[in-house]
């Protein structure tokens, strides 16, 4: 089978519209999550949690983000694409605004759980949607995107300490990021006329399927790249303050290496842009990866906590957006791909879901996040293994 390159959609929006959409879409799917870690020791005093309940905020999320990504797509074809991403985006500012009022921690799990949903939903229809309209642009496309994720990862994590303080209420600062999410819905819902595609002839035959080894070659793949991921989220800040930052200094210290994310993930996709095979510019992200949890474990401020926080910044930035083209270039077809990147995202959601849990029920027992980090370097051997495989002339093999 003959890998070839579609064109883009023909749609009333333009690619600079449509990229824009894209980002203000993208910096929604974070912030629930990352303001959770700056502003821990808030949720503890007012719902007294520990450790491992306070990873419950990010394991839900997170599961219900894989788990979503299976009924993604025949929810998809009920109600729409389009339409049901504009639902989901709803779904995520509900989820925000409801944690202005004052729940017990458990109907505050209710809160992880409906903006997981949302998210969810985006994240398993947004790939498919973005190579349709880009063709052969979506790996720049898609950078964007992604680093729009990890830009909302950063904007959140940095102003929730200061937000709190502002607006004297750290309920107030999670809520804020509800209005965000309010504001993308309007701006997709406007312009969904223009995304809108003409029917498409669809055949009858069976779709091609990937085996099931490469199925979970992805999948794991995706899941340890997502462990590292989350768990820097989740339980950066409150390592910082271990370290003997306060509140407001380990919300900045998020806040950089989310920024560092945000240069890596329009950097590292440009430069996989150039050729098919993106093996060499992985292999270089999960380097920068591994010995920035080795740095950030065993000599964290030695000789400056920026040094650990920019190689993971440059290393977790770059890997996420890969790993999504990568599964995207299992096959040109859009559908094809979607249903490849939502099945992956699934699997890889739902494994990477418990490694926060795992992290703190680490913490309350040693008193340390240092063997979170390194068993995370540890499974980056595996990552290097994994990724040595994804050569795109065999691509054609894993279908059956």
């Amino acid at each position: 089978m003959e890998h070839t390159l579609q064109p883009p959609a023909r749609t009333s929006l333009s690619l600079l519209t449509f990229t824009g959409l894209c980002v203000l879409v993208g910096l929604n799917l974070r912030p629930s999550l990352a303001v959770i870690g700056p502003l821990t020791e808030h949720l503890q005093l007012a719902l007294a949690m520990n450790y491992t309940q306070i990873s419950l905020l990010t394991l839900l999320p997170v599961l219900v983000m894989g788990l979503g990504c299976f009924v993604a797509m025949p929810l998809a074809r009920r109600l729409g694409v389009h339409q049901l991403v504009g639902i989901a985006l709803v779904l995520i500012a509900l989820a925000d605004l409801m944690r202005l009022f004052d729940l017990g921690w458990l109907a505050f799990l209710s809160t992880a759980l409906l903006g997981g949903a949302g998210i969810a939903l985006v994240q398993a229809l947004m790939p498919a949607i973005i190579k349709r309209q880009t063709g052969e642009r979506m790996a720049i496309t898609m950078g964007w995107y992604i680093t729009a994720i990890m830009c909302g990862a950063a904007l959140s994590s940095t102003l929730a300490p200061i937000l709190t303080d502002t607006l004297d209420s750290w309920r107030h600062s999670m809520a804020s990021w509800g209005l965000l999410a309010a504001v993308a819905a309007l701006f997709w819902q406007g312009n969904r006329r223009g995304l809108a595609l003409p029917a498409e002839h669809r055949s009858h035959s069976p779709q091609p399927t990937l085996v099931p080894g490469r199925s979970a070659a992805l999948a794991v793949f995706f899941a340890l790249a997502g462990t590292g991921y989350v768990c820097v989220l989740a339980w950066l800040p409150p390592y910082t303050m271990d370290l003997g930052f306060s509140a407001v200094e380990s919300g900045y210290l998020l806040g950089y290496l989310t920024c560092v994310e945000v240069v890596a993930g329009l950097l590292f996709p440009s430069l996989a842009q150039r050729s098919t095979d993106r093996r060499p510019v992985i292999f270089l992200v999960l380097g920068l990866t591994m010995v920035g949890f080795l740095v950030l474990a065993l000599m964290p401020q030695t000789p400056s906590i920026l040094v650990p926080l920019t190689l993971l910044g440059l290393g977790i930035g770059g890997q996420f957006p890969l790993a999504m083209i990568v599964a995207m270039d299992h096959h040109p077809d859009h559908q094809v791909a979607g249903q490849i990147v939502g099945r992956v995202q699934g699997y890889g959601y739902t494994l990477a879901a418990f490694t926060p849990l795992l992290a703190g029920v680490t913490r309350d027992l040693l008193g340390t996040f240092v063997d979170v980090w390194l068993v995370l370097a540890a499974a980056y051997v595996l990552l290097f293994l994994l990724a040595a495989e994804f050569n795109p002339r065999h691509y054609h093999r894993q279908f059956r």
